[in-house]
């Protein structure tokens, strides 16, 4: 078994290849020269640290041995010959496989505008994108985030921590404007800016200059914000050329059944790169979350050993915003009705109900400890298929786990 990708969806596979009884070989090629390591917290806790600390594993070379897992380290994958089920590395190895997994992740979206070579423009995904980063961010610094998404806030969120000056540019009319209802966004926008962050709206970058060892970020209504950093979160880009070359099937994503096989019968796929039909919402999908990565590797693995089994698990994905939690459980649709639950000083919770009444999603922002339960709760519901009444949802006084039926 041969695994692309050393993310958080390759490395489930490979050690859920050995706990599901494969004896056979297992690969697993990474494109960085370490250890398989954690994504979520370079947004988050590493931009708090004082000094490079090293990523948070995933797995340890030990395990890696005790699994027999051969671990091909900072190797990029060259081709991928499905009907030989062959992999090409570069430096001319060829690996033999019975199956394959496309692990391959997504990339930083690249900014829609002209950039001089010499401004200091900075992207984040991996660890060493991290470390620049943080070694940028000092107190007193400018930084301007382009892009009011989970990645731009939470980079905003840390470096106004640290002491710099932050500016984030949306050109949307609102912050978050894809994954949180408006209500929820402005809770957001409200902590962003009682930290002392700027935050323009329906903002459009034209150009980004050098002047003077600085970057100047140009707008289209002809202002000008200066930075000594400029990080760019406007999205990600999935992974697809190496399997769109090899004649898989491509939809924003590389197309995968509810069993998480592509086009091919014995390749597979699972994270970021993935899009797949859920059948719990009855539509193709493709998920950027830490949580659906490790499963979906670890169900991909399942699916390559002959289990068969569709993927149906929840989607739920997190995001510090200083001291409070934004969770979110589910997808939720245009045609769906919006039941919000005011905790106070709490926090707010969005339910949405699907036409027959199903909860299919739930958005909270608040106190950890109450976001946390009752979006976990909400979880189990929408994966139910429960259809709690919208006035029960709405009502704080209604303990949320007393409407699991």
């Amino acid at each position: 078994m041969a695994i692309v990708g050393a993310g958080e969806a390759g490395t489930a596979a490979a050690v859920a290849l050995r706990d599901g009884g494969w004896r056979g070989r297992v690969i697993l090629i990474g494109n960085e020269a370490t250890l398989p390591y954690e994504r979520p917290p370079l947004s988050k806790g590493h931009l708090a640290e004082s000094r490079d600390t090293g990523p948070k594993f995933l797995i340890t070379s030990e395990r890696l041995t005790d699994l027999e897992i051969e671990y091909f380290e900072g190797c990029n994958v060259q081709s991928i010959d499905c009907a030989a089920h062959t992999v090409s590395l570069s430096g001319g190895k060829r690996l033999g496989y019975e199956r394959l997994l496309l692990a391959t992740g997504a990339r930083p979206r690249i900014l829609c505008a002209p950039v001089d070579p010499e401004c200091r423009v900075a992207t984040l995904r991996t660890y060493a994108d991290a470390v620049a980063i943080r070694r940028a961010i000092k107190p007193g610094r400018s930084v301007v985030v382009i892009g009011g998404g989970f990645i731009g806030l939470e980079v905003a969120a840390g470096a106004a921590a640290k002491g710099a000056t932050v500016t984030v540019l949306e050109v949307g009319p609102r912050l978050l404007m894809r994954a949180v209802p408006a209500s929820i966004a402005e809770r957001v926008k409200a902590k962003h800016l009682n930290a002392g962050v700027r935050i323009e709206l329906s903002s459009t970058v034209t150009a980004v200059r050098a002047v003077d060892r600085r970057s100047a970020v140009l707008l289209a209504d002809g202002r000008t914000c200066l930075a000594d950093l400029v990080l760019v979160g406007v999205g990600a880009v999935p992974n697809v050329e190496l399997a769109q070359a090899a004649g898989l099937a491509i939809e924003n994503g590389i197309a995968a059944n509810d069993m998480l096989a592509t086009s091919d019968p014995d390749t597979f796929t699972a994270g970021d790169c993935c899009s797949f039909l859920h059948r719990l919402y009855g539509q193709r999908v493709r998920l950027e979350v830490w949580r659906n990565a490790w499963q979906q590797g670890a169900a991909a693995a399942a699916n390559m050993l002959g289990s068969n089994s569709a993927y149906e698990s929840v989607p739920w994905f997190w995001s510090d915003q200083y001291e409070e939690t934004l969770q979110i459980a589910g997808i939720y649709g245009s045609s769906d009705a919006t039941v919000n639950r005011d905790l106070g000083e709490k926090g707010q919770i969005s339910f949405y109900l699907a036409p027959d009444g199903r909860l299919v999603a739930a958005c909270g922002f608040g106190n950890l400890a109450t976001i946390g339960k009752d979006i976990r709760v909400a979880e189990t519901m929408i994966g139910r298929r429960i259809r709690p009444k919208a006035e029960a949802l709405a009502d704080p006084a209604i303990a949320i786990k007393s409407l699991v039926v």
